[in-house]
């Protein structure tokens, strides 16, 4: 069988596998909490890839020849596909690449630089900042997104346009997003055809689907073993960097809980001390984002570094897929933290969909 699998090393015993309520089941609670069916999205996910990949734009303006850099700018659920995009093409792509989620871009950017903006709803304003600065800047731009004033600023300036489609919270698009952006790149044929690995990984999300949808899942036990704790995700800097992330985002926004997360090798720099002055009544739990392609010595890295937080007291869940290439396994594993973190916040008596926050600090800049 492949696909994701999680263990979980533990020092203590606890007792908060227990939903919110007593006297309400999992499917009741996702009836009451979950008011805008984000159950359904997210089963429905490789419906995302397959729009994505069927959904043509004209590149044309777009002169492939003079491109000495590629920059994303965006943020949040629109800027988490650019992150993917440099560990899933990380063997294929021959250009620097970076993400932007600021106002302002580098100072380098120029006419030689394909400049990717990235925002769902057309309508984020440092995106929308960083668009104008590139088109002074005479980069070479292709927008993504479902409309708003970015497509407006498109249109007006005959930037290439990729539409994006409407009806999800930008979070629960990551693949119309992140496919969007790799046909971009494949169809400008700035890295090697990608068609193939596409055609798996709706099959991996299909078969996911059916699986993290029925009772007594994969993801429902990983979110039951995070009641009652701060998670802590650990991946590898360019290879997994991107997975520890969206976790993390993932358990902030939909299960609205804070979280952390840290790239070996650096932690092991700096960040390994905190362990030292840990408590058990911290209550911090780690994950570790796993794969079999990393160095053999940050794979040796992960061993020490468990090894030390074991002993610090804090409990463990590895991370792991084994499909068939790293491009599957990060989707794989990214998919499964989208469940987890959809039911854990179902657990924690959260709707998986509300931004309350985020939508006070939008009304008042």
């Amino acid at each position: 069988m492949t696909g994701c699998t999680a263990s979980s090393m533990k020092t203590k015993k606890t007792k908060l596998k227990i939903y919110i309520k007593a006297d309400m089941n999992l499917h009741e609670m996702i009836a009451k909490l979950d008011t805008e069916d984000q159950f359904k999205v997210l089963s429905d996910s490789y419906k995302q890839i397959e729009y994505a990949w069927n959904n043509d734009f004209n590149t044309s303006a777009i002169n492939t020849s003079i491109i000495k850099n590629i920059i994303l700018t965006g943020l949040g659920g629109s800027a988490i596909g650019g992150d993917l995009i440099h560990n899933y093409l990380r063997s294929e792509l021959n250009y620097p690449y970076s993400v932007n989620r600021n106002y302002e871009l580098p100072r380098y950017v120029n006419e030689e630089t394909l400049l990717i903006v990235s925002s769902y709803s057309g309508n984020t304003e440092e995106t929308i900042s960083a668009l104008n600065e590139a088109i002074r800047k005479k980069c070479q731009i292709v927008c993504v997104s479902t409309g708003g004033t970015i497509e407006q600023i498109a249109k007006k300036n005959k930037i290439p346009f990729a539409e994006l489609q409407k009806g999800f919270q930008p979070r629960y698009a990551l693949w119309i997003n992140f496919f969007t952006l790799l046909k971009t790149l494949h169809s400008l044929k700035l890295v090697p055809s990608q068609s193939e690995d596409v055609q798996l990984a709706i099959g991996l999300l299909k078969r996911k689907s059916s699986e993290y949808s029925t009772p007594g899942n994969k993801a429902v036990e990983i979110a039951e073993k995070l009641l009652g704790f701060i998670p802590v995700v650990y991946s590898v800097s360019d290879y997994s960097s991107a997975v520890a992330a969206r976790w993390k985002g993932q358990i902030n926004e939909n299960s609205k809980q804070h979280a952390f997360f840290g790239y070996l090798p650096e932690l092991n720099h700096n960040e390994i001390l905190g362990w030292e002055g840990y408590k058990t009544n911290m209550n911090f739990k780690l994950i570790n984002i796993l794969d079999d392609d990393y160095h053999i010595q940050v794979k040796k890295r992960f061993e020490l570094t468990s090894e030390m937080v074991r002993k610090a007291g804090a409990e463990i869940i590895n991370i792991i897929s084994d499909e068939e290439n790293i491009k599957l396994r990060l989707v794989d594993m990214i998919y499964l933290g989208d469940w987890v973190t959809y039911y854990y916040g179902i657990m924690r008596g959260y709707d998986p969909t509300s931004i309350d926050s985020i939508n006070y600090l939008k009304e008042h800049l």
